[in-house]
């Protein structure tokens, strides 16, 4: 299949093209999709190109149009006249791919960018019907995700490049609520109507996943994103939430300077602690490093439980139950990588068995450490 992306240097333009690419390649194996080329157009690109595209095309994906002209006259220009312009093309070579046209819900406003969008959608349904092809119009509404412009038409990509750089936001109603999608669940939806799988929803089709979220709560996201390397907090991103599509969003503005954070080590003569993430929800993740020879622990708990993970090293972990005179050994290497539960009401070790490795020992704890109430009670194992 031959397919041409217009507006391929755009936002929408760019992941869609990406991913086609990886498709193409075959790095992408998820999709039973087969790609002979991709035709990618843009504003450098000439007639004659956009001719031969038009001739050769197996589906056509109509992502150009006009946000913020100089003058007005330029929305019907952009997103009226270049689709009448393509449109002659294919009808002269009497092809029939189907045609994906990207608008907006604006199209149902009166205002000249609506109603330039909405000529381009009746445009494209009369000729799907004079031509008997297959047409498909998005209405979308707000969209986000990475390679978005700021400072342009979204207030998402706005406020992500802004934040992540230490620069001034305006948010005028806290309240307004947005309808917006992900950049992702866009492209995947494309895919899915090139493969003849759209979402349609009355005469038009549409993304399946939306997001209903106010200005304020999406700036209250990113202020916790923003601090994450101060707290090492990480905010619940549940698997499809905007929370983690957001927090992707606003990684991929983030400057070089900012792409690594230092972490506070505890150091001593005996190794060193490290907390690396806090959760929420699900307890904290931290390394500890300890010297040839070292013991470190002694120590029980009530509730809170761990597992000890030795990634490099050679190792062994004691544990004896509170009343009890039983003592449970572990060897652990860095050879052998596996878990070991510290089990509530066990007092524990862990013991560098080595004359001159450090032992590196990889620890989660099912809750964050909480000075005032630490249920951490020494006591030696043996």
């Amino acid at each position: 299949m031959n397919i041409l992306v217009t507006g391929a240097k755009g936002f929408v333009g760019q992941n869609l093209v990406a991913n086609l690419k990886n498709i193409h390649s075959g790095k992408d194996r998820t999709r039973d999709l087969k790609i002979e080329n991709i035709f990618e157009y843009d504003l450098g690109s000439t007639s004659a190109e956009l001719d031969f595209y038009c001739k050769e095309a197996d589906f056509v994906v109509n992502l150009a149009g006009v946000n913020r002209p100089q003058n007005e006259e330029e929305f019907m220009q952009g997103n009226y006249g270049f689709v009448s312009v393509m449109l002659d093309s294919l009808k002269k070579y009497g092809n029939k791919a189907p045609i994906l046209g990207s608008s907006s819900i604006q199209a149902a406003l009166d205002n000249a960018y609506g109603k330039s969008k909405k000529a381009g959608e009746d445009l494209l349904f009369d000729y799907g019907r004079e031509n008997d092809v297959k047409v498909l119009i998005y209405r979308f509404p707000n969209l986000f995700g990475k390679w978005c412009r700021p400072n342009y038409n979204s207030a998402v990509a706005t406020f992500c490049h802004n934040i992540a750089n230490d620069l001034p936001i305006t948010v005028n109603d806290p309240s307004h609520m947005m309808t917006l999608c992900y950049i992702d669940d866009v492209v995947d939806e494309i895919i899915n109507a090139i493969m003849g799988k759209e979402n349609r929803e009355g005469e038009f089709c549409k993304v399946p996943t939306e997001h209903k979220i106010t200005l304020g709560e999406i700036v209250e996201l990113l202020e916790k994103f923003k601090n994450q390397p101060e707290t090492l907090t990480m905010p619940e991103i549940p698997d499809g939430s905007f929370a983690k599509k957001l927090y992707s969003t606003y990684l991929s503005y983030l400057p070089r300077e900012k792409a690594s954070f230092p972490l506070k080590m505890n150091v001593d003569a005996r190794g060193s602690f490290t907390e690396l993430i806090r959760s929420e929800k699900c307890g904290q993740v931290s390394v500890n490093i300890s010297k040839p020879g070292i013991t470190k622990g002694q120590h029980w708990h009530n509730t809170k439980w761990e597992f000890f993970i030795v990634v490099s090293g050679r190792g062994l972990i004691q544990q004896r139950k509170i009343g009890s005179d039983e003592v449970l050994n572990f060897e652990v290497s860095g050879d052998k990588i596996e878990a070991v539960h510290m089990l509530p009401g066990y007092t524990h070790n862990i013991i560098n068995l080595s004359d001159s490795e450090d032992l590196v020992t990889v620890m989660w704890a099912n809750e964050c450490f909480n000075p005032d109430k630490p249920d951490t009670f020494g006591e030696v194992v043996e």
